[in-house]
């Protein structure tokens, strides 16, 4: 009966107002037990309660593989994702690497009820959720404590300004230990302002970097996303760009001369000069 049930109210959109808006979860045809998160429209995240190791999305496919290569496999880590969603990473963590301890700030309270009421998290998975905001949430983590930072936050599908500055990166280091990385998910379009500046930001905080996204973003050809990586430590450049070469939609790594190159001498964002992320154009989401 149980079953039947779960099947039957997989058939239908779940739908609740939470802070940031009408959030939606959408079940996914081709996966029982999976569903798409949806704010306002614009979607958010994919979970996939039989499988939480599937990630659908093709930035969290690449957040995935800096979680592969964040430690030796099956190594637990110590974890934090700035922006909750669906818990996506959180769950991708808890499967992969078992024994994990994990902080997720999640400044949309309402929304953490929402997810964690119909797409209840493995009990066993070592998840805290905070419902604060991100830097604020951030800056109660211990200094070197985390081995992985995952920057994931959107309001009204722009990353807020405070987030994007090297008062923000220094924050991040701060709480990261020595090698540990920091990954987060950036969206722009042509001319790829915020994006070069965001490169020059972190490059500011970190002596390492790597960026990966679609070639089109990259050219500047179309809004999406990318996956800004910054250590104190020589990255896995070789190891990422195979996997992201392999992606079901193959993706480009750039690191050293070819990023700053690519960076094209923009000037790192501060407090005092920062800025949203741009809005993504309607066609986006169509």
């Amino acid at each position: 009966m149980a079953r039947n049930k779960q099947r039957d109210r997989a058939a239908a959109p779940l739908a609740e107002t939470v802070d940031g808006g009408l959030a939606e979860l959408v079940p996914d045809r081709e996966r029982p037990r999976a569903w798409t998160l949806l704010v306002d429209g614009a979607p958010q995240s994919h979970v996939d309660l039989d499988d939480p190791a599937h990630l659908s999305f093709e930035y969290q496919r690449r957040l995935g593989h800096v979680v592969d290569l964040a430690a030796p496999p099956n190594r637990p880590l110590q974890a934090v994702h700035l922006g909750g969603g669906a818990l996506t990473l959180a769950r991708y963590v808890a499967a992969t690497r078992p024994r994990s301890t994990q902080q997720v700030v999640e400044l949309d309270g309402r929304l953490v009820q929402f997810v964690r009421r119909e797409l209840p998290l493995d009990p066993a998975a070592r998840v805290r959720v905070r419902s604060t905001d991100a830097r604020a949430g951030l800056a109660k983590v211990q200094d070197g404590w985390a081995d992985l930072i995952i920057a994931d936050v959107f309001g009204g599908a722009r990353t807020p300004a405070h987030l994007t500055s090297t008062e923000f990166l220094a924050e991040v280091r701060r709480a990261l230990r020595p090698g540990g990385l920091y990954a987060a998910n950036l969206a722009d379009g042509p001319p790829l302002a915020h994006l070069r500046g965001q490169i020059a930001t972190a490059a500011a905080v970190f002596p390492e970097l790597a960026l990966t996204a679609d070639p089109t973003v990259l050219r500047g050809r179309r809004f999406g996303n990318a996956v800004l990586l910054a250590s104190d430590r020589e990255l896995p450049v070789a190891e990422l760009t195979r996997r992201v070469a392999t992606d079901p939609h193959p993706g480009r790594v750039e690191h050293g001369r070819a990023l700053a190159d690519f960076a094209g001498g923009a000037a790192p964002v501060t407090d005092a000069n920062a800025k949203p992320s741009p809005a993504p154009p309607a066609s986006v989401f169509r």
